[in-house]
């Protein structure tokens, strides 16, 4: 197998919407129907997320439940054209939202807390959020899925802000929220004999017995996501001291943000992820003792660590070899760096679009 670097984006970013005067579909999965994730009954909230049908039938039964135990219904389903009402974007079409009495984000976070816990304990979904899949971290979702990251542990309060309540990780994709993750590169630039600059960047080879989706593939130095209540840059700090054991000073002194990616990934069981991913990068500096740089395993989720020239990183990437998203980290980093360029790729500006795009938000 080799595939195009174009391919590559497309393993990842693999959702594809239609919206029209029925609704809004995934083109890409038999134009399978999705249904609007808002945030409160007022058509003018945000869009937080997109809803299978499966899921969809799953929160009729939710609100049956709680009719039947005195309580108040969790959510407002506007399925049928008699109860549609204008969305955000000007069409018209099925929504699903909290109610009205959900109103803050303590309110909002319980509810989601309670029904997500009793789903894991009961084996619903369990594919994705049974005891097996639960991460017990929670995910911080917002009103705005691109807007500002803000917190009220951060902020000293809950009103008025983006933040709209956290949930468990694993269920994201139940709900197609809008999650955040960070990617470090690790890499030094080796001036060759004829002077010119190889870069070898470190990645991990993911541990085949540890929690991931992708045992046996390729990962970048350290990744992962953005808990609720921790700044992003924090999130890096975590992820490589407990993936790649890489002391806290070393990030402090030479991480820089340099990019971020944007994808809308449909899992092979179907489950949606729209995905935002902050990109990191330590250049070693030449000269300097390589040891307190180099990467090593440490909490069981990587198998090993090895620093590869980058046209064995691209020919690994050509093959399939690396988990899909760190596959257009891979794809950034080498644009960057200038081994990607308009005249050996003849889709760059297809790439690069794929690369930073909305998710098709505007059609949500």
């Amino acid at each position: 197998m080799s595939l195009a670097l174009l391919d590559v984006v497309n393993i990842c970013d693999n959702v594809h919407l239609r919206r029209d005067a029925t609704g809004l579909y995934d083109v890409s999965y038999g134009s399978e129907a999705l249904v609007p994730f808002y945030l409160s009954e007022n058509a003018d909230s945000g869009v937080i997320g997109l809803l299978r049908p499966i899921i969809v039938e799953q929160l009729k039964l939710e609100n049956a439940r709680r009719a039947q135990e005195g309580l108040l219904e969790m959510w407002c389903l506007r399925l049928e054209p008699s109860h549609f009402v204008p969305l955000k974007n000007g069409a018209v079409g099925p929504s699903v939202s909290f109610r009205a009495w959900l109103d803050t984000p303590t309110k909002r976070s319980a509810a989601m807390k309670e029904m997500c816990e009793r789903w894991r304990d009961t084996g619903l979904f369990a594919n994705v959020c049974g005891p097996a899949k639960w991460r017990s971290e929670m995910y911080p979702i917002y009103a705005d899925p691109y807007g500002i990251h803000d917190h009220p542990l951060t902020a000293g309060r809950e009103d008025g802000l983006n933040y709209a309540f956290e949930v468990e990780r694993s269920v994201c994709p139940l709900f197609g929220l809008v999650a955040y993750g960070v990617h470090m590169n690790i890499y030094e630039e080796k001036v060759l004999g004829d002077g010119n600059v190889e870069p070898a960047c470190g990645f991990q080879l993911e541990s085949l017995t540890g929690l991931r989706d992708f045992p046996g593939f390729l990962d970048n130095t350290a990744a992962g996501g953005i808990p609720s209540g921790i700044s992003i840059f924090e999130a890096v700090i975590k992820e490589c001291i407990e993936e790649a054991n890489i002391d806290s000073h070393i990030l402090r002194n030479h991480a820089r943000a340099v990019s971020s990616i944007s994808y809308f990934y449909r899992n092979t069981d179907g489950w949606l992820q729209p995905e935002v991913g902050y990109i990191y990068d330590v250049v070693i500096p030449p000269g300097v003792d390589h040891v307190p740089f180099t990467p090593r395993p440490l909490d069981g989720e990587a198998e090993s660590f090895e620093f590869m020239p980058h046209e064995k990183i691209l020919e690994q990437l050509r093959a399939g070899r690396f988990k899909p998203n760190c596959g257009l980290v891979i794809l950034d980093l080498f644009i960057r760096l200038g081994y990607i360029t308009p005249d050996n790729e003849p889709n760059l500006l297809k790439v690069v679009k794929r690369l930073h795009g909305s998710a098709d938000y505007e059609k949500w």
